[in-house]
């Protein structure tokens, strides 16, 4: 099986051919937050970015993203203390505000998440800090902590929320699983314990390799193969 995986820096070359070059291709790929900087990020924020990426999951983002201010409003900041404070009622009426989209069991999440974030800092104080802490070698590990204690938080769902808050983490497009079942990395479904840990190690391997973050090798092998579904709903 290991024979079968190229060196990363053939997927780089491949990738830059089909970019138009070195030089352009750095230019399309996204850079991670530093340790620092998602230390700063506050519980709300999380909790924000864990709500529009359940919202978006399955839906059209363009259409989360323009109803994103009327969310802030219904639901105070996603203050977590308020959050925590709703009633049942509150959240089917809110539910039924065509404002936001209206999905009653997806609204629910709002306050399961809150109570997963507060358990979290109870545990290991601020959520930044935790998520800055966590070793990115083991990004599977972050994402089944979410789905395991979260709402909706599993599949794709949980990357596209480190993602989107500046968690180095790679993302599984259909380019980016494409590609490993292809080198044999894979061969039972994407989702399995054995398959998220044998991409976990690939991409770990690539880092030792390059040094790159993993959001970089993420991106570049989506960019070197498949349909290129890098756009940030899919690399």
């Amino acid at each position: 099986m290991a024979a079968k995986v190229e060196h990363f820096s053939a997927v780089i070359d491949r990738a830059a051919e089909r970019k138009g070059g070195e030089e352009a291709l750095a230019g399309l790929v996204m850079q991670p937050r530093s340790d620092d900087e998602l230390s700063l990020l506050t519980s709300d924020r999380v909790l924000a970015q864990m709500t529009k990426s359940v919202f978006q999951s399955g839906f059209v983002w363009r259409v989360v993203e323009k109803k994103w201010p009327d969310f802030e409003e219904h639901f105070f900041g996603f203050e977590l203390d308020k959050i925590l404070m709703m009633p049942d009622d509150m959240l089917e009426r809110k539910a039924t505000d065509p404002k936001i989209i209206r999905n009653l069991k997806k609204v629910m999440t709002i306050r399961d998440n809150a109570q997963m974030i507060k358990d979290i800092e109870y545990a290991n104080g601020p959520v930044g800090q935790f998520i800055a802490d966590w070793p990115a070698d083991n990004i599977i590990g972050l994402c089944e902590l979410f789905k395991r204690q979260g709402s909706r938080l599993g599949g794709f769902t949980g990357y596209n929320v480190l993602r989107a808050l500046g968690k180095d983490t790679f993302r599984l497009s259909s380019d980016v699983e494409g590609y490993m079942r292809s080198r044999e990395v894979i061969t039972g479904g994407l989702q399995t314990k054995g398959s998220l840990k044998a991409i976990q190690q690939q991409f770990n391997q690539w880092q030792q390799q390059t040094g790159l973050s993993l959001t970089e090798l993420s991106m570049i092998l989506a960019y070197s193969c498949g349909d290129n579904r890098v756009g940030f709903a899919s690399d």
